[in-house]
């Protein structure tokens, strides 16, 4: 590549991300794109995984970024020529990475000589020529990844760009060896992974995985002998071989003797057939079907299976032609039991190579099945996926006939200003954010449907996040209800290779909707035009891993570039919404004070549990509670209790000694669990057998403290038994991360409450919202005070929140309903607020707090995490980066900026790690992630303690 004459035009570069999860290598590096690579077909483009040459071994990487070299550039001297290729750290570096050494695997800075600029890393963010012709394709109407074409490149960066090409040797840059993956996004995609990378100070590697299918990325792995070796993804597409009869069958007569063929043809009589089936039937028939093929009696076929949907298998993938036999790729598919016709699923079909997209309306007929069609906004998005009830609780909700029409109540004043807010933001098309502040049964969902609809009528897609804690079926339910065929669902409760296919599903251009946790925002669903956040005060929005982003402010940047619309819900916003609904331009709060069904909202009442027991009562269910609940389900009603703490009991204590179990490998007690009788940590999930005696002095005398659901189920089951009226046949039905942690337990608990005359459903904050039952009419708070007292800011809010919500779960029809909540604080200003559904006097209370103090939403804060197996190196680490960061803020942070001392975690250690933090503090509107990047881009490893940054932390504990 290199000589006298210089290198030709025309040669094209990419920048690469190495999947290498390490500071050391946080940069693009740059690599050549040989002709060759092309020349063997897999497209080489912006999101392809690719195998590079890395140091004395190879690396997976991702492509951001690509450049041709227009302009001839002069070739090395000869030295530099004849000498060993560089290796792959001399590369791109910009402001946001710093200047680097090659040597020491960083990437080196380009022009960052005298007088000159940085450049910045390609292909993030910026088109260039084949990120322009991308976005002209998405300007023509072009389905792509990622959030349409409002690209923010520059002609001067264009410039700087190629003019750090240009001074380059690429002689030197080493090729990219393979193609390993279609793109799993594109340059927006990278773009977005760029911002969290900058915003949230994190692995740049880390970020991009966000965008990778679930399991579906390939990698290397270090051999038994030391050596690498590239392991295929652990997930992929499930192709079953298919056996279909062919009209030459009907003259054909198979030998008398010719047993299996015989029973093969008759089965295929009734339908196609898996192979699998046929084998299950038959036995071993691999021999016969290839005989029936040659003689083109039977074909042979490859269809893609969706996971989680019954029945669901593409058209021909890769059809074996009459004579070729039953040739297959080696995925072995799950056998299953050949009792009826199965018809290839819309979806399935969806993503099968060569199947066209009906841009209206019709029905599919199949295997002489009849599979309803469905009329679409736009061309390319043919139906999704039914669920199989079985494989996916989440989804497993009936949904109508694609197509079909479902009733539309009529919106209240309310729902209509919110409405008309929402098209009005689309309208703007500048991301601007609609904060839906409604009280529970309100409407806020039908809202959310009726401007999706609006949404895909103008040709455009639209993303819905919950928590992953109010991912019901009933949630999903009302989606699929609306959309049917259209919705792909994206949650943690699936599996690895259900949501690879549902990612999959995103990819093809199936789905107009896609609901699910916040990794749904990295889905690739093409042209998002609205993202709408539910219930988006919850905590759960937050990533506590690399990146630990927020998934509103990600969404709010993503709707920017967009050019469409975040809309925000809940009956409690977080202070932090209600405060830049009030201050922030482009934000705007709308109200639906009343319930949709005009009812009024539960009384509720607050039962003072102190002066209970200065009167003797001893029970853990107070008087008014007890007789609440044998009224209620006497008269074949359904109650809802709410205790935030799963296990039979907090901990144990020594009532000689004072000893209490403690996890050894975290800072916390162990909690009781009478079902299995051990001791759990619910943060590890340490186990360990109950003792009988004290371990420290012997004695007998073990006292279990604090109320677990365990213990409040086992005397919730007693107090029923003996209330007249009630009785054993009243069932108790507990959710909480023990009882909901098999497949299907969502499900299945809660239909055995819905089908349940008179039942009483036990949990944890998980039943606190996402519910809707007609005749739930008591909600009863075990104890409020669970999280009232925790060493975190956010505590007072958390207790209101979580008492509000879960009152909204009784009355929500024509039946009354009343809340009682049991408390030792019952003056606490966060109880009598949520008791008198009294924001305000919330608010008033606990905003002055949080300004003194310097809490959000009157600061900005990171939370600067070190942690490792030494304590002492720990502890030690965390002082230095304090002495650091203090240096920073006062040369670059400004007035308003303040640096916390160096403390232990509140859980100092947890799964054997000791923690400390830093937490730094910085006025409203400071950027504090740039101001931070400085010290963390910069900072060398440390190989005994790992250091993280927490921007905008949800909690410091």
């Amino acid at each position: 590549m290199a000589g006298a004459c210089g290198i030709l035009a025309g040669m094209e570069i990419a920048s690469v991300i190495l999947d290498i999860p390490t500071q050391a290598l946080d940069a693009p590096y740059t690599y050549l794109v040989p002709d060759a690579l092309r020349a063997e077909g897999r497209p080489v483009e912006v999101g392809c995984a690719v195998l590079v040459p890395f140091g004395h071994r190879k690396a997976v990487g991702f492509i951001v970024g690509l450049d041709n070299v227009e302009d001839e550039v002069p070739a090395a001297d000869e030295g530099s020529a004849s000498g060993e290729p560089g290796e792959a750290g001399d590369l791109w570096a910009g402001t946001l990475w710093g200047a680097g050494d090659a040597s020491a695997g960083r990437p080196a800075a380009l022009g960052d000589g005298p007088g000159s600029e940085p450049a910045h890393p390609i292909g993030l963010g910026r088109p260039g020529a084949r990120g322009a012709s991308r976005a002209a394709a998405a300007d023509a109407g072009e389905a792509h990844f990622g959030f349409g074409a409002q690209y923010e490149a520059s002609a001067a960066e264009a410039r700087r760009e190629r003019a750090a090409v240009a001074g380059m040797d690429l002689a030197r840059l080493k090729p990219v060896e393979r193609v390993l993956s279609k793109p799993y996004f594109d340059e927006e995609g990278a773009a977005c992974a760029r911002y969290l990378a900058e915003r949230y100070v994190a692995p740049l590697s880390a970020c991009v995985r966000l965008f990778t299918p679930p399991g579906g990325v390939p990698r290397l792995v270090r051999g038994a002998h030391g050596g690498w070796r590239l392991e295929e993804p652990a997930v992929g597409e499930v192709d079953d071989r298919w056996a279909t009869l062919l009209p030459a069958a009907a003259d054909f007569t198979p030998r008398k003797n010719a047993v299996k063929q015989i029973g093969v043809i008759e089965a295929l009589r009734r339908g196609d057939l898996r192979v699998a089936e046929l084998a299950l039937e038959f036995g071993s028939v691999g021999s016969t079907l290839k005989a029936l093929a040659d003689k083109g009696v039977v074909r042979i076929e490859h269809r893609r299976r969706m996971r989680g949907f019954d029945g669901a298998a593409a058209g021909p993938s890769a059809s074996c032609a009459a004579g070729s036999g039953a040739a297959t790729r080696g995925l072995a598919p799950d056998p299953a039991p050949a009792s009826a016709p199965k018809a290839a699923h819309p979806a399935a079909l969806a993503l099968s190579a060569g199947m066209a997209a009906a841009s209206e309306s019709e029905d599919i007929a199949l295997d002489g099945a009849t599979i309803p069609g469905i009329a679409f906004a736009s061309a390319g998005a043919p139906a999704a996926p039914t669920p199989d009830d079985s494989r996916d609780p989440a989804s497993a909700a009936p949904a109508p006939a694609s197509g079909e029409a479902t009733d539309r109540p009529a919106l209240t004043p309310g729902q209509a200003a919110a409405l008309e807010a929402i098209d009005e933001a689309r309208a703007a098309a500048s991301g601007q954010v609609v904060l839906v502040d409604g009280v529970t049964g309100s409407g806020k969902t039908e809202v959310y449907l009726r401007a999706i609809e609006r949404v895909l009528a103008a040709g455009r897609t639209a993303i819905v996040l919950v928590p992953e804690i109010s991912l019901t079926p009933q949630t999903v339910g009302r989606f699929r209800g609306r959309f049917g065929d259209a919705v792909a669902v994206m949650h943690s409760r699936m599996s690895q290779g259900e949501r690879y296919d549902q990612w999959d599903f995103i990819r093809s251009g199936a789905a107009r909707v896609v609901v699910g946790a916040r990794s749904a925002l990295f889905t690739p669903l093409a042209n998002v035009g609205l993202i709408v956040i539910d219930e988006e005060h919850e905590g759960s929005y937050k990533q506590d891993s690399a990146p630990r982003y927020q998934a509103r402010d990600v969404a709010e940047w993503m709707m920017r570039r967009a050019g469409g619309a975040l809309v925000l819900g809940s009956a409690t916003p977080s202070v932090e919404a209600l405060h830049a609904a009030a201050t922030r331009e482009g934000w705007r709060q709308v109200a639906l004070p009343e319930r949709a069904n005009g009812r009024p909202l539960p009384q509720v009442e607050v039962v003072d549990m102190a002066a209970e027991f200065k009167g003797g009562s001893r029970a853990m269910f107070s008087g008014r509670l007890t007789r609440a609940l044998g009224e209620e389900l006497a008269k074949g009603r359904k109650a809802v209790l709410l205790l935030n703490q799963r296990g039979f009991a907090k901990f144990l204590l020594c009532r000689d000694c004072g000893f209490v179990p403690e996890c050894p490998s975290c800072s916390t007690s162990l909690a009781y669990h009478e079902s299995d009788r051990t001791l759990r940590c619910h943060h590890c999930d340490y186990r360990v057998p109950a003792p009988p005696t004290c371990p420290e002095c012997g004695s007998p005398y073990l006292k279990k403290f604090g109320a677990g659901t365990q213990r409040v189920e086992a005397e919730l089951r007693a107090l029923l038994d003996g209330l007249p009226g009630v009785g054993p046949q009243v069932p108790v039905i507990r959710m909480d991360a023990d009882t909901t942690r098999a497949k299907g337990a969502h499900q299945r608990l809660l239909e055995q409450f819905a089908a349940a005359d008179a039942a009483v459903l036990l949990g944890t904050q998980m039943i606190a919202k996402g519910l809707d039952f007609d005749d739930v009419t008591l909600v009863g708070v075990i104890n409020a005070d669970t999280q009232l007292h925790l060493p975190d800011y956010r505590a007072g809010e958390r207790t209101f929140d979580l008492i509000e919500q879960v009152a909204g779960r009784a009355g929500r029809a024509e039946l009354p309903g009343r809340v009682l909540v049991q408390t030792y604080e019952a003056d606490a200003v966060a109880i009598r607020a949520a008791a008198r559904y009294d924001r305000a006097l919330f608010l008033r209370a606990e905003l002055p707090k949080r300004r003194a103090l310097g809490y959000p939403p009157y600061v900005r804060m990171a939370n600067v995490l070190v942690w490792g197996a030494d304590e002492q190196a720990v502890a030690r680490a965390a002082e230095e980066l304090r002495a650091q960061l203090e240096r920073l803020v006062r040369d670059h942070g400004g007035e308003g900026w303040l640096v916390l001392p160096a403390t232990p975690c509140v859980l100092g250690k947890l799964r054997n790690a000791y923690r400390w933090h830093v937490v730094v503090k910085a006025p409203p509107d400071a950027d504090i992630s740039t101001v931070l990047t400085r010290l963390f881009r910069a900072r060398k490893a440390d190989p005994q303690v790992n250091v993280a940054v927490d921007v905008d932390p949800v909690d410091l504990l």
